[in-house]
């Protein structure tokens, strides 16, 4: 929404009000409505700054409250629709058994509006819609798949499915990542301790030195200082830039595409980024055409599901190419993203008339490389870890001992 300024004379007066509106012509037509008087001019302008923060306040709390549903809910309850549909029991009724039967809250709502939208004579598809968030866009594009084949059973068990295998792959993340990820938050803690409690110990004997201190022990008695005097003031600035980088991710596009691309560059955390997109593209692409849905139609929904906006990108000129008129490996060619081998399997797919069969080849092969992306994870962070918990110690110690030697040697001339 845009922000206007109109100027209206009333009993010889020129006052102006602002009001938010799509477009000019539609802040024209409200002017007229809500305001008494000859319109002068519409003017489109910056908001004033209470406005602004007003809504920076509402959209952060609204996004707060938002949830993502619990995935073992979420695929429970898609079984138990697909189950529902299958033995011929309407979809609204579906919808009210199992909001009615979950324990799940959030869930509850969700089905529970779909269920009164259905009843007022919406589609199942355009209901969804309205809880992308929480639904994800992956069940939306196979509830609409459902709806355009006539097979919504079939389509529920396969998003079903796809669920479950994300969520496998979810759970072999946080099991890879738990090793790692337990010893940097005790080195973490170890540190802080150690700085904020053990160097202060010293501070008062490198003082009596009057010398020159060396880099390390400078560093420490910095973050030191940093720590016990500051400590609060930067915990809640790391909080408030997390807020606003948050924030900044979810509303400004340009942001997000430059934060996504940075990303891509990243040691190990690029080859998750791209085989894990690359599988769950491959993976939904493959459902929708062995389906019998459209090869352009089936790419605009698997393209549609891909958070990685620099991808996005390049795998719309897949779907531009083949809408002109090329083929699908062609088009797939000129994305960059792909080996050489799985150009050629898609041709022959192709050529042949198997596309649906040779693209389950891909998907699979895609699985298989972030699978084994995953489990290589741990040994993959291990040299990180390492290298982290080796300079830790050395500057600690070569903080500590380094001006200790110094002393012990002043100590020794002396005598």
């Amino acid at each position: 929404m845009k922000y206007f300024v109109v100027t209206v004379l009333s009993k010889g007066h020129k006052n102006e009000y602002g009001l938010y509106a799509e477009h000019k012509k539609e802040a024209q037509y409200l002017a007229k409505i809500k305001f008494s008087g000859m319109i002068l001019k519409v003017v489109e302008a910056a908001a004033p700054l209470e406005d602004q923060f007003r809504k920076f306040k509402e959209t952060l709390f609204s996004n707060l409250k938002k949830r993502k549903l619990k995935q073992d809910s979420l695929i429970a309850a898609i079984r138990q629709l697909a189950v529902m549909a299958n033995a011929g029991i309407s979809i609204h009724d579906s919808l009210h058994e199992i909001a009615d039967a979950t324990t799940d809250k959030t869930l509850q709502i969700v089905l529970g509006t779909m269920a009164e939208d259905i009843n007022a004579g919406h589609s199942l598809s355009k209901s969804a819609a309205k809880f992308s968030y929480e639904l994800g866009t992956l069940s939306l594009a196979m509830i609409e798949l459902g709806e355009k084949t006539g097979n919504m059973a079939e389509a529920l068990h396969k998003l079903a499915d796809m669920l479950e295998e994300i969520r496998r792959n979810i759970v072999k993340f946080k099991k890879a990542m738990a090793y790692p990820r337990n010893v940097m938050i005790a080195m973490g803690v170890a540190f802080t301790i150690l700085i904020s409690y053990v160097v202060p110990q010293f501070k008062s004997i490198f003082e009596q030195l009057h010398a020159e201190l060396p880099l390390p022990t400078k560093i420490l008695l910095f973050l030191e200082h940093l720590f016990n005097t500051y400590g609060l003031y930067v915990l809640a600035g790391i909080i408030i830039f997390l807020f606003s980088f948050r924030y900044a991710l979810d509303h400004n596009r340009e942001f997000r595409y430059k934060w996504h691309q940075f990303l891509l560059k990243v040691y190990l955390i690029k080859n998750i980024i791209m085989f894990s997109t690359l599988s769950r593209f491959t993976l939904v692409f493959s459902e929708l055409v062995r389906a019998g849905i459209p090869v352009a139609e089936a790419l605009e929904t698997s393209t549609a599901m891909i958070d990685n906006l620099p991808l996005q990108e390049r795998l719309l000129i897949v779907r531009s190419a083949v809408e002109k008129g090329s083929s699908l490996h062609s088009g797939l060619k000129e994305t960059k993203l792909f080996e050489n081998m799985i150009i050629q399997m898609i041709s022959a797919g192709e050529a042949s008339g198997q596309l649906d069969a040779m693209l389950q080849k891909v998907m699979e092969y895609y699985k298989m490389r972030f699978d084994a992306i995953i489990d290589g994870l741990s040994e993959a962070i291990e040299p990180i870890m390492l290298f982290m918990i080796a300079g830790m110690v050395i500057l600690l110690a070569l903080g500590i001992f380094l001006p200790m030697w110094s002393m012990g040697d002043a100590v020794q001339g002396r005598h």
